[in-house]
């Protein structure tokens, strides 16, 4: 019965999971287009710059603290009111300070207007760490429908306000106003919906149990926040707003793209694993199933999305964005195995192995370092074409430590891909050659995309993939009792 249970809500959460990322992404795509059209390369670039300021801030208000908790198993009302008001604390410590940094900030990148920009966009930090502790105990229970609801409210209708604030002439401000009514939407409703509430008991000694775990991970994650937006910030210092808008529109794609797989597998990875801690054969199992769930939606999501890169972004966005399609299209290739960086890095938290979370991120981390040294006088592209050579340099990495602890041999991880790989990219090569000779983009990506679709469906039936097989039972039944 435990069993059933356990799988239930697997399924559960990943149909979840895939539903709430899915729609997130399709209603960003179609917003993402107005506001594409509506602003300029310089707004985006503009918001970008501060990206590693917000990134940085998030990760010291949750500290590694949300981690740890989904760890213990027994964690008590101490725990979560301690980690809460940490949250709420840091949040407010940390805006505070930036406020006053603010016109530091804008000195830095040349840029006066980034001195009020960043004020109000850092507020989401102080309303964000409020939900900290709630977004956690929803993940851990795989309230997945309940996470679902709540993020599509908040991005729908910071969506509409985004639009509606760019259509009459805020341009960098809507981008900057309608992240922060995202976050704080979201924050707001899952402290009300969460079944936990704080009590105004401020102690904060139970954190210590959890420190050990949690230093490791917060200094990783900070060191991971600095490497990922290197170039934003590279980009904002030694070259115009316009060329990091090109840069962040591309990689905005793929990141939206890479968020349909990422989110369905982290909905249940890390509480789906804890809970078989003592069961290495289950464990190895549960992951080969995660890691061809993930090449079974993510090879044809994010190569197809590079296969149409050009059509795509002249369609929806315009030819003013044309420059962004290499970016887009080199990230897509990465962001099609992306997803295995989540699978081994939830296998390696349930397991309690901080240490090697941050020893093999700092090591990823140093060599897209020097890469970058290395490669900066060849050009701009170049050096990302190196930096996520080293991406994929640390997925070897994780495997190796992944082995050490459960047993996964490389052989069993390729084995499970390349079989959706080389379909995925035999659906493209039939694809290209039927429709090479048409003209009208708009024709040509409609084509590419169900010619490719039908053929990747076509042969996952015809070859009784199982994951097909059973995606489409769990869809079907949904149906059903949707409709009884």
């Amino acid at each position: 019965m435990a069993e059933s249970t356990l799988k239930q809500k697997t399924a559960s959460g990943l149909f979840w999971g895939g539903l709430s990322t899915g729609a997130q992404q399709l209603i960003s795509l179609v917003f993402g287009i107005f506001l594409a059209r509506l602003l300029n390369p310089d707004d985006y670039g503009l918001v970008g710059m501060l990206a590693i300021f917000t990134a940085i801030a998030s990760t010291i208000i949750n500290s590694g603290f949300s981690t740890a908790l989904t760890n213990k198993k027994n964690a008590t009302e101490d725990d979560y009111n301690a980690v809460f008001w940490f949250t709420v604390f840091a949040g407010l410590l940390l805006y505070l300070v930036l406020y006053f940094c603010a016109p530091f900030i804008a000195r830095f990148f040349e840029r006066p207007e980034l001195t009020d920009l960043s004020r109000v966009l850092f507020i989401s930090f102080f309303i964000g760490g409020i939900g900290t502790v709630s977004h956690t105990i929803l993940f851990k229970k795989i309230m997945a429908k309940q996470q679902a609801i709540i993020d599509l409210v908040a991005l729908l209708s910071s969506l509409v306000i985004g639009i509606l604030l760019a259509f009459n002439g805020f341009a960098y401000w809507a981008l900057a106003i309608q992240t922060v009514i995202q976050v704080s939407l979201g924050s707001i409703l899952r402290f009300i919906i969460a079944p936990w509430k704080p009590s105004v008991t401020i102690r904060f000694s139970p954190l210590k149990p959890m420190l050990s775990f949690s230093i490791k991970l917060f200094l990783t994650n900070i060191f991971m926040q600095i490497n990922t937006y290197l170039f934003t910030v590279i980009f904002g210092k030694f070259y115009n707003a316009e060329q990091v808008g090109y840069y962040t529109q591309g990689q905005k794609w793929m990141v939206m793209g890479n968020a349909f797989t990422g989110g369905m597998i982290n909905y249940v990875a890390q509480p789906i694993l804890v809970q078989m801690n003592e069961d290495k054969d289950r464990q190895v199992g549960v992951l080969r199933k995660l890691i061809r769930f993930g090449a079974f939606v993510s090879c044809p999501l994010m190569l197809g999305l590079a296969f149409i890169g050009k059509e795509f972004i002249v369609i929806a966005i315009g030819e003013k964005w044309l420059p962004a399609v290499p970016f887009l299209q080199l990230f897509c290739i990465w962001g099609a195995v992306a997803y295995l960086w989540n699978v081994f890095t939830n296998l390696i938290f349930t397991h309690g192995k901080s240490n090697i979370f941050m020893y093999v991120t700092l090591i990823t981390g140093l060599l897209q370092l020097l890469v970058v040294v290395c490669m900066y006088p060849f050009g701009i592209f170049p050096m990302v074409i190196g930096y996520l050579l080293m991406n994929i340099v640390g997925l070897f990495i994780w495997q190796y430590y992944t082995h050490k602890l459960i047993g996964l041999r490389l052989m069993d991880v390729l084995k499970d891909i390349l079989p959706y790989l080389g379909i995925t990219l035999g659906c493209f090569l039939v694809t290209w050659l039927l429709t090479k000779n048409i003209v009208n983009l708009y024709w040509l990506m409609i084509a590419k995309i169900v010619i490719s679709g039908v053929l990747y469906i076509l042969i996952l039936k015809w070859s009784h993939s199982v994951i097909f097989k059973e995606s489409m039972d769990y869809i079907t039944n949904i149906w059903k009792k949707s409709r009884s």
